[in-house]
């Protein structure tokens, strides 16, 4: 009788222990999709969470640095701690639990920042972190969970880990384009995270189906994110629709049966009379109206460039005061157009004269002809946040070059507390234009030393013409605006030595000041 030499492995428990066999249970396509799919959507809700947190901390670089931030410490404590546990407990016993819980956060995450934002805006930071964290650093723990159980022969070390190292950042690619291109433009970003944590909840119930205890674990987490969805309906700060840019919403006037007022991230962004565009019911804009009417002839039409749009008042009454001109309208927001045609009545352009572009408001005024135009007016600042590359000295350059000699710039500025930003503002448009500028409220325009600023909405006029400040004086009085308009040494003194902004020196996020009691504009 022949007898086959034994295995030293075979024969030897702790050699086979050491070494386990090549098949764990894990394929190395069920690894793929794995690490695939929880690197995709840790970036999936980095990005989604800063359109989130927009509307209360403002879409600027503080608020990305520190999304960013925040996103990539959790990637790093996921790797780092889910490494470790990986070499002690067993990494099938972990990947469901990482993808289950991460799950759950991710599809209640819109229900608790918003209403964190709105009940208690000082835990905004708070919970925010813990959003982010928690699911970033359990879904990051899944890749050296797949590792280490895709590790199965040092021979193969640099492959296995190589492999799965490239299909993570492969993940977080085209979850970053699949976010920022497809998912944003056709979905509300609540719908995004609901939707990516029943996912994640699934994918965990699928990984660990043979478990009895877990099966339950699953029924309860799909049960919590069912809830969730049902209440983030009813949540504070919710839309009538999510564009690629707002939570949006059309409030009616309570006194006045045609009026609308477009809410943008829960500030009050335009209101418009839709029978009657005469009617200015916003400070500022009854100050935009006061400069045009003062600098050009009565009735006489215009042709006119505007740099953001909203609801369209400042469009719309140009068309009705001065029947005849033409707006040109660079909004940059798709879905905010579509509430004007469909929430606020607006018709073709043949007819209204107003014709709106989907574009970039920068990329909108490189398009302008030469001395094309009577009439520029920049109203894309917002209250919590500016799109810096609209504020500098080179963007203000194509300004002037489309206007016509005796053409006028005409911008909306919002700023509190110290007025850095529209100092700086204003310091940038005197290095451009020859005739500078500014109205506000007395206190913040320096015209009344006795008093604080109050900060809020302010108007700087710019022109290659002198401004003709008593006549806008009288016709801020006649529209009972309240406000006060400065020029010349005055507003020199009020500027002091803010910095011009450049394309290579913009610091606007860091001069700007939001209005933290979120009032209206």
């Amino acid at each position: 009788m022949t007898t086959t030499p034994s295995s030293p492995v075979a024969d030897d428990p702790r050699k086979a222990e050491d070494d386990p066999p090549r098949d764990r249970g894990l394929g190395p396509r069920t690894a793929a999709v794995l690490v695939f799919g929880s690197s995709a959507a840790v970036l999936v809700v980095e990005i989604v969470a800063l359109r989130l947190l927009a509307p209360y901390l403002g879409l600027t670089l503080e608020t990305s640095t520190m999304v960013i931030g925040i996103a990539l410490t959790a990637i790093a404590l996921g790797s780092w701690l889910g490494g470790r546990i990986a070499d002690q407990v067993d990494p099938h016993r972990l990947i469901g639990p990482a993808l289950g819980v991460s799950g759950v956060v991710v599809a209640l995450t819109p229900l608790l920042l918003r209403t964190t934002a709105e009940w208690s805006p000082a835990l905004l930071l708070l919970v925010a972190s813990a959003t982010l964290l928690v699911p970033g650093a359990l879904l990051s723990a899944v890749t050296p969970f797949v590792t280490k159980l895709r590790l199965t022969s040092l021979a193969e070390t640099g492959t296995v880990v190589g492999r799965l190292s490239g299909v993570g950042t492969f993940g977080a690619i085209v979850g970053t384009v699949l976010t920022g291109f497809v998912l944003v433009s056709r979905l509300p970003v609540s719908t995004i995270l609901i939707g990516l944590g029943t996912l994640l909840v699934l994918g965990a119930a699928v990984v660990g189906r043979q478990a009895r205890r877990w099966r339950r674990t699953t029924a309860v987490a799909l049960a919590t994110v069912v809830a969730g969805s049902l209440a983030t309906a009813f949540a504070p700060g919710s839309c009538d629709a999510e564009t690629r840019y707002h939570c949006a919403r059309v409030v009616a006037d309570p006194d006045r049966n045609s009026g609308r007022t477009l809410v943008l991230d829960g500030l009050n962004h335009s209101y418009v009379d839709v029978e009657d565009p005469a009617h200015l019911k916003f400070a500022y804009v009854r100050a935009l109206a006061s400069v045009v009417d003062t600098a050009f002839p009565e009735g006489e039409p215009l042709t006119a460039h505007h740099i953001g749009g909203g609801g369209l008042t400042f469009p719309r009454y140009l068309a009705a005061a001065r029947p005849g001109t033409r707006s040109l309208v660079s909004e940059i927001d798709g879905g905010v157009v579509r509430i004007d045609h469909e929430r606020f009545g607006l018709g073709p352009s043949a007819t209204t004269g107003i014709d709106v572009r989907v574009e970039d408001g920068r990329l909108g005024l490189r398009r302008l002809a030469a001395g094309s135009r009577d009439l520029i007016v920049g109203d894309a600042f917002g209250g919590v946040s500016v799109p810096w590359h609209l504020t500098t000295a080179q963007a203000l350059g194509d300004v002037r070059r489309a206007l016509d000699e005796d053409g006028l710039y005409v911008a909306n500025l919002i700023d509190h507390g110290a007025l850095a930003f529209a100092r700086a503002e204003v310091a940038t448009l005197a290095s451009v234009f020859p005739h500078v500028a500014l109205m506000g409220k007395p206190a913040d325009i320096g015209l009344d030393p006795t008093a604080s600023t109050i900060g809020g909405n302010l108007v700087v006029v710019a022109s290659g013409r002198p401004v003709d400040a008593a006549a806008v004086q009288e016709a801020l009085d006649a529209r009972d605006v309240g406000w006060r308009i400065t020029t010349g040494d005055a507003l020199a003194v009020w500027t002091g030595n803010a910095r011009v902004l450049t394309d290579d020196y913009a610091p606007v996020d860091q001069l700007l000041q939001p209005n933290r009691t979120r009032t209206a504009r």
